[in-house]
């Protein structure tokens, strides 16, 4: 049996570690995780450490690199082109602001994401740069075709999400960064909604983001930054102090000269707290695997689609050119979902209440690996007119 497997026929296992699946059903993952008992577990164990030694103790340290290592084989990168560093938006903001930008360049992204990956992009127009926004035939529908359709000579950079955040459409990575890199336009991917869910590999990224505390089911404000190593050069750090910068002794310089590798958009001390966190989160999705998390994903997919969709719930399905994930959101034609929302979370039901643009709402399910049949069943019978 895979580790889920077993996880899901013994439920004292699962709830050791998940205990938030003793009195409640969690399916708000694509919003803010609970944490697994194994990864509050490190982060007591270095706060207790932290009362006897200083919080940079050798082993804490240690741990560090560790994670660095295991981010990276996390999304097949280098542990040199890992930086530790939450949440998701520094990492963006990092790209917006460390790039050479010339007026007249143009940046293209997608108005209807996360805010997260549309403002530092925004900000640029201050600096001449023409910011050009995706136009899908349908909320969060990021094909291939759509991307190309944007793309002209002054594209200097497509930022674009792994997973839109109310749709649960997954962009097809690799095709779309194929494209690109024949082109010469870099690549930024907000990844926070498939890091630790389903396969997010960078072969054809050059910068990426992912704070913790969604599907990698780690904490808040513990994150990886990754930037290709070619462009290292090329993405200067704009936040500056003595942890990225050569200071021998403790003693400031008068030139500037980065540390090696991905280091350099690291200014100061780390959350080390967190990011021990963040690494107990990684190993258990280790255990699990990515490739066995994602085809659970898409079984408690199959589920609440056909337990909800009898009770005239409507799933946003996929879109043509795009992938399914965890997210699971459904909108009723003639229920009010606001009362729907307090009536669930009055049964210890957690879900997201979310809007569009034009203001229709939806109820977003994001269950993890861990969440079973039977809580789906549960549902169902709470959303019964």
């Amino acid at each position: 049996m895979t580790f889920i497997d077993t996880l899901i026929a013994d439920e004292s296992l699962r709830l050791a570690e998940f205990p938030v699946a003793r009195d409640s059903i969690f399916m708000a993952h694509a919003g803010v995780t609970i944490l697994p008992r194994r990864a509050t577990r490190a982060m007591q164990e270095y706060l207790e450490g932290s009362c006897v030694a200083m919080q940079e103790f050798p082993a804490a340290w240690r741990a560090m690199n560790e994670t660095r290592a295991l981010a990276a084989k996390l999304i097949g990168a280098k542990a040199s082109e890992i930086a530790l560093l939450g949440p998701t938006s520094v990492g963006l903001s990092l790209v917006a602001n460390g790039l050479d930008w010339q007026p007249g360049d143009e940046v293209v992204c997608y108005l209807e994401d996360y805010p997260a990956n549309v403002y530092p992009w925004l900000e640029l127009q201050r600096r001449g740069v023409v910011v050009k926004f995706l136009q899908p035939t349908a909320l969060g529908a990021i094909t291939p075709e759509v991307v190309e359709q944007a793309l002209t000579t002054k594209t200097k950079l497509v930022a674009l999400a792994s997973c839109h955040f109310l749709t649960g459409n997954r962009i097809q990575i690799d095709v779309i960064g194929q494209m690109l890199r024949a082109r010469g336009i870099l690549f930024c991917l907000d990844a926070i909604q498939t890091v630790g869910a389903f396969e997010t590999v960078v072969e054809h990224v050059d910068f990426l983001s992912a704070d913790s505390h969604k599907w990698m089911l780690g904490p808040m404000a513990a994150g990886i930054v990754y930037v290709k190593e070619e462009l290292q050069d090329v993405l200067r750090p704009t936040l500056l102090g003595a942890w990225n910068i050569k200071s021998p002794n403790f003693i400031a310089q008068t030139e500037i000269e980065w540390e090696a590798g991905a280091r350099r958009y690291e200014p100061g001390v780390l959350n080390m707290a967190g990011i021990l966190g963040m690494k107990a989160s990684i190993e258990l999705i280790n255990e699990a695997t990515v490739a066995g998390i994602s085809a659970r994903l898409l079984h408690l997919r199959d589920c609440l689609r056909d337990a909800l969709t009898p009770l005239g719930f409507h799933l946003i399905e996929s879109s043509n050119g795009c992938l399914p994930s965890g997210i699971c959101t459904f909108s009723h034609p003639t229920r009010d979902l606001a009362p729907i929302f307090v009536h669930l979370a009055a049964h210890k039901i957690n879900i997201s209440h979310r809007h569009d643009r034009t203001g229709q709402d939806y109820l977003r399910f994001s269950p993890h690996f861990y969440n079973t049949e039977h809580e789906v069943e549960r549902i169902a019978e709470l959303l019964v007119a």
